[in-house]
């Protein structure tokens, strides 16, 4: 299978030849973005490991963020590569309110060559559900279209049916952690049981971990060991 992937990335290539998103310069290494907008990519490589918040203090282990230590979230650990600002809040903001699909193929390679690093492999990989009647407004999910490369690159199933977001919860852009939990609360439910012990969320951006918070605790109190959250980039 891997070795039908290679061929279609090397037609593709081909055919196609990548191009720089960001300044419209040549792709390197098969992905829309050059060298020199990769190397100034602004990376999270100093945060809490549970919840990927940015720290200011270097460290050499592996630490807890105040939030965690004092309010433990229900996932185990964060991976985001990416603080959410500069080229890379343009390329996840282009994509879900300019529907740029190329975005997802680029930020999903992005995320799945860090994950090939640092991440223990799940079961299976549960892209954040929308709503339907915000799905029927925007017209995907961002987070299955980026999810969808991350699936094909670590070559671990989607799950796309067993969680279902039912309440249609407003905007949290800006709501305090406090009411984004509370305006979350019961967001999810599973319409069927999950046969996997260890599950990665997978969603373009975390802010507060309020949304990977309530789905990883339903999740848990439905009898998965493990959750993971693996997001493109941390606010």
């Amino acid at each position: 299978m891997k070795m039908v992937y290679n061929w279609i990335n090397i037609i593709q290539d081909y055919l196609l030849p990548p191009t720089c998103i960001l300044c419209g310069n040549s792709g390197s290494n098969s992905r829309d973005i050059c060298s020199s907008c990769y190397t100034h990519l602004p990376r999270n490589n100093l945060c809490c490991y549970r919840c990927a918040e940015i720290l200011e203090t270097p460290t050499v282990a592996p630490v807890l963020c105040g939030r965690c230590l004092s309010r433990h979230p229900a996932f185990d650990e964060t991976y985001a590569p990416f603080i959410h600002q500069g080229a890379i809040r343009h390329l996840i903001s282009t994509l879900k309110f300019g529907a740029n699909y190329k975005n997802a193929r680029l930020l999903g390679m992005l995320l799945a060559e860090h994950l090939k690093q640092t991440a223990e492999r799940p079961n299976l990989i549960l892209p954040i559900p929308l709503h339907k009647a915000r799905y029927r407004q925007r017209g995907f999910n961002q987070a299955i279209e980026i999810a969808r490369t991350v699936s094909r690159e670590l070559q671990i199933p989607l799950d796309l049916t067993s969680c279902h977001r039912h309440r249609d919860t407003p905007h949290q852009t800006d709501l305090s952690a406090k009411k984004r939990r509370k305006n979350l609360k019961n967001a999810f439910s599973l319409i069927k049981p999950i046969p996997a012990q260890h599950i990665a969320i997978l969603d373009d951006v975390m802010t507060t971990g309020s949304t990977a918070h309530e789905l990883a605790y339903l999740l848990k109190k439905a009898g998965v060991s493990r959750v993971d959250v693996w997001v493109c980039a941390r606010a």
